[in-house]
C-alpha cells in the first residue's frame, strides 16, 4: 500500500471517527434527558399515563443500545488508526494476507480479509 493510499484511509478513518463522536454525543444527551422535564408545563417528572412511562423506558433502553454500538464502532476505528501508525493497516490479523481495497473502502476499519471474516463468523 502506498503512502498516499494509507493517508487517504487515515483521513477517512478520522472523518468517520468525528462523525460517530457526534452521534455518541447526541445519543448520550438523548439517553440522559429527563422524562417530562421542561415539557408541557408538567411540574412532575412522572408522565401522566403508565403507557407513557413504558414508552419512555423503551426509548431510553433503545438509545442506550445504539450508544453501545457506536462506542464499539469507535473502538474499532481507534484500533484501525493505531494499525495505520504501526504500519500494519490493510493486513489481515488472522492470515497476515492483504485485505482487498474494495473491502477497505466499504469497511475502512476491517481487521480481517473476507475469507477470514467469513470463517470467524461461522465459528461464532
Amino acid at each position: 500500500m502506498t503512502k498516499t493510499e494509507l493517508e487517504g484511509y487515515r483521513n477517512c478513518l478520522l472523518a468517520l471517527r468525528d462523525r460517530h463522536n457526534g452521534d455518541v454525543s447526541h445519543l448520550t444527551d438523548e439517553a440522559l434527558r429527563r422524562t417530562g422535564a421542561g415539557g408541557a408545563g408538567n411540574l412532575s417528572n412522572m408522565p401522566i399515563h403508565m403507557a407513557d412511562l413504558g414508552t419512555d423506558n423503551f426509548e431510553q433502553e433503545f438509545t442506550l443500545s445504539l450508544l453501545q454500538n457506536e462506542e464499539q464502532l469507535l473502538g474499532e476505528i481507534a484500533a484501525a488508526l493505531e494499525r495505520v501508525g504501526q504500519g500494519t493497516f490493510g493486513r489481515c490479523e488472522n492470515c497476515q494476507g492483504e485485505i482487498p481495497k474494495a473491502r477497505l473502502h466499504a469497511v475502512p476499519y476491517a481487521r480481517y480479509c473476507v475469507e477470514c471474516a467469513r470463517k470467524l463468523e461461522q465459528n461464532s
